[in-house]
């Protein structure tokens, strides 16, 4: 098992570990399974969850240079 650093505001992470405690499960496993959907081969996005639809929409429209110029600006 691969091990990843994530960096997340400390509210998003409190809430992100109630959330995992009251569905019997850990943070992790919840990342793990959400970034296993974003990577998986689309087959019907009809059979996707509302969320992952609308993440996956997020960028129409937005070339890889304008997202770079973005990330850039945001990470200074």
């Amino acid at each position: 098992m691969a091990k990843l650093t994530l960096n997340v505001d400390a509210k998003v992470a409190a809430q992100a570990k109630r959330y995992a405690a009251h569905h019997d499960t850990s943070v992790s496993q919840m990342v793990e399974r959400y970034l296993g959907l974003v990577g998986a081969p689309v087959t019907s996005r009809e059979d996707d969850p509302p969320v992952l639809r609308m993440l996956r929409g997020a960028a129409k429209g937005v070339s890889h240079d304008e997202y770079g110029r973005h990330l850039r600006r945001k990470y200074r």
